[in-house]
């Protein structure tokens, strides 16, 4: 019987860990799109160097957890261009919401914020008319 749901639970464990430790050690709430955007935009030069440790941790576990991975089937696109594009819209809206879903989702919704729920049901939804549009009606993907 095949267990491949264990991912996204230790995934998701690890988020929230993450999270947990993120707001106890600085006392703010992580956000990946906060983080990022901050070194973008310049606004986050006074902690540069944390969001940057975060973000080498956010690409480097993987790399580091990679023995412990078997192959696995993904229905994801080869297509470049609507990876491309994806991006593109997935960074448009964390910037149009102020937040992304480990901001919103992760961390607003444990703390029962109402931003953070009405921002994650959005982002769901969004998400579940995305591939409805996209591989039912136009058949992209």
């Amino acid at each position: 019987m095949p267990i491949d749901w264990i991912w996204g639970l230790i995934g998701g464990l690890m988020i929230g860990l993450g999270g947990a430790v993120f707001l106890l050690g600085n006392g703010r709430i992580m956000g990946a799109s906060g983080i990022i955007g901050g070194l973008v935009d310049g606004s986050g030069r006074s902690n540069a160097a944390e969001r940057l440790v975060f973000l080498a941790a956010v690409f480097l576990l993987p790399i580091v957890l990679h023995p412990l991975y078997r192959p696995f089937e993904t229905h994801a696109t080869t297509n470049v261009a609507v990876l491309v594009a994806a991006g593109l819209l997935v960074g448009i809206g964390t910037r149009i919401a102020n937040g992304c879903t480990s901001g919103h989702g992760v961390c607003g919704i444990s703390r029962l914020s109402l931003r953070g729920i009405v921002a994650t049901v959005f982002y769901i939804m969004a998400g579940g008319l995305t591939v409805v549009l996209f591989r039912h009606i136009l058949g992209v993907i």
